[in-house]
């Protein structure tokens, strides 16, 4: 079996990323989140898992639940390696909120919503990924061990 063959069937781990790489988290974030012992991604994945745990964390640290959300939803989309701290922001600006849903997506459909956000906020769709790059994240997103 070849190295393709094999890559497609194998699962990968999650990645972990320090939390500070998150897109849109400021320092002062960081240091509410490093104060309350989340350090990294799957720390915030792994730590906040409940609503309740929601509310107590944005309570924690004086911030409003909506960015603990956004957090989680970035954190979970940079699970997915290819995706990363990188992309993560891209796909939730796009519509996509979870590596499972990541996942699920057709290529076409992502394609559509990843090309939709290049043009209504860049006015420019030279930078979108390709299709084969749009095509491993989603294959990466599937062989993600959940």
């Amino acid at each position: 079996m070849g190295t393709a063959q094999r890559t497609r069937h194998s699962t990968i781990q999650p990645a972990d990323w320090n939390i500070a790489q998150l897109p849109g988290l400021s320092k002062e974030d960081c240091d509410r989140l490093a104060a309350s012992g989340i350090h990294t991604t799957l720390q915030l994945l792994e730590t906040i898992k409940t609503v309740p745990e929601k509310q107590a964390l944005a309570a924690q640290i004086q911030i409003h639940i909506q960015h603990v959300n956004k957090w989680l939803a970035l954190s979970d989309l940079a699970r997915v390696p290819i995706v990363g701290c990188q992309y993560c922001g891209m796909l939730l600006h796009a519509g996509i909120s979870s590596a499972t849903q990541l996942a699920q997506m057709s290529l076409p459909r992502l394609h559509q919503q990843i090309l939709k956000l290049h043009v209504s906020t860049l006015h420019n769709q030279d930078h979108c990924p390709s299709l084969d790059e749009l095509a491993n994240w989603i294959r990466q997103a599937r062989s993600l061990n959940i």
